[in-house]
């Protein structure tokens, strides 16, 4: 089955052509890397001020790609997703906190997410990054192996236990739950973590999910060892597997401190190494479950054929595909259209906290030139369409 990815008149169904103007102005902006530049860098000296900058994300940027400030706020869009066979998974994006208090403020709201999705069908998972619940220096002195202070050890057992906590009442709840990858200088403690609590809680079925950026070179070996693991030890696995986020973060911090870049030389070997994950999982299908974050539509199209010729059915509750909100409606729609198990990544929050998040947004979307420019022919597609229509 090929699914038509490039039915806009599908893809957008559920924009008004106001909504669609808007996100056309917004997209060629952001296809500015030059006006992106210099608006992220005003961004990163206006967070470090009180000064009110929040009005102007608000009505562009954090109204495009978030859902709210509160998961009050995006009852509406979880509504209007659902109307079209679209889940939601509300991801509560606060990022460098550094306060105890803070973590623990995250922690009660990610455990009231948990409740809401045991309320709301079309919220079939909830997700977290650990980042939200650990301060990362600390996470960045577990992973070169330093050793710690009691107060840090201290503080390393509290995050522990707030991970333990939200996992143990999605475990309780039987809401399954995506914990997130984040820079490769603080994944390891992460890993061995997350694997822990896998083995823990993933007896009888898939709870807690596994992110893997395969545009990092080593995660196509620790995928395998990972399957390998769950295999021996009887337990099943969750994998949500991306491409990645933090690519410029990465290979510059690489080129400063004078160590081989982790991340894959070019495009082709990402979509190859990603495309390779999803075959290895296929083919452990009886005892994994597989979350496809992706904006390719190659790949797309690679499990959804990898699903039909295992004889899974397209609404197998092991497969699901997602993107993330304000970017590829033409897969998320026309998966869902066509009977697949398909939801949109809904970030919320307070505009200020999700500032970092907007300015990654817009960095990735003006380094990758070519989903800025597939964004807007769609978007112009869908345009005339309208207006031939009437």
């Amino acid at each position: 089955m090929k699914i038509p990815f490039q039915n806009t008149e599908v893809a957008f169904r559920s924009k008004s052509t106001f909504e669609l103007t808007q996100a056309y102005l917004l997209f060629k902006f952001i296809g500015s890397a030059s006006l992106v530049s210099l608006g992220s860098g005003l961004l990163n000296q206006l967070l470090k001020t009180p000064l009110p900058f929040e009005p102007l994300l608000r009505g562009t940027l954090f109204n495009h790609f978030c859902g709210g400030e509160t998961a009050k706020d995006c009852a509406f869009l979880v509504k209007r997703l659902a109307q079209y066979h679209v889940g939601t998974i509300l991801d509560y994006s606060i990022e460098a906190a550094q306060k105890e208090s803070t973590f623990d403020s995250t922690e009660k709201e990610l455990l009231s997410t948990l409740t809401l999705a045991t309320q709301t069908p079309s919220i079939p998972f909830s997700v977290f990054k650990i980042t939200g619940l650990a301060r990362f220096e600390l996470l960045e002195k577990l992973h070169a192996k330093k050793t710690l202070t009691e107060s840090e050890l201290q503080e390393w057992q509290r995050a522990q236990k707030r991970v333990k906590r939200i996992l143990q009442k999605a475990a309780d709840l039987g809401v399954r739950i995506l914990v997130d990858a984040e820079e490769s200088w603080i994944q390891d403690p992460l890993d061995a973590l997350v694997e822990s609590f896998m083995k823990e809680f993933n007896q009888k079925q898939v709870i807690v999910y596994h992110t893997l950026q395969m545009y990092r070179t080593d995660r196509l070996d620790y995928l395998k060892r990972l399957l390998n693991d769950a295999k021996t030890k009887n337990y099943r696995l969750g994998i949500k597997l991306v491409r990645g986020a933090y690519m410029e973060k990465e290979r510059k911090r690489a080129l400063d401190l004078g160590y081989a870049s982790p991340i894959q030389p070019d495009k082709k070997a990402t979509d190859s190494a990603y495309d390779t994950a999803l075959k290895l999982l296929m083919e452990h299908k009886d005892h994994v479950a597989i979350f496809a974050g992706t904006h390719n539509e190659e790949s797309t199209q690679f499990l959804v054929d990898c699903l039909l010729e295992s004889g899974l059915s397209p609404t197998d509750d092991r497969i699901y595909f997602s993107q993330l909100l304000g970017m590829s409606d033409n897969l998320t729609f026309n998966l869902a259209e066509k009977g697949f198990n398909a939801a949109k990544y809904v970030p919320y929050g307070p505009v200020r906290e999700l500032t970092p998040y907007l300015i990654r947004r817009a960095q990735e979307n003006s380094a990758i030139s070519g989903q800025t420019l597939r964004e807007l022919d769609l978007i112009s597609r869908e345009l005339k369409r309208r207006r031939s229509s009437k």
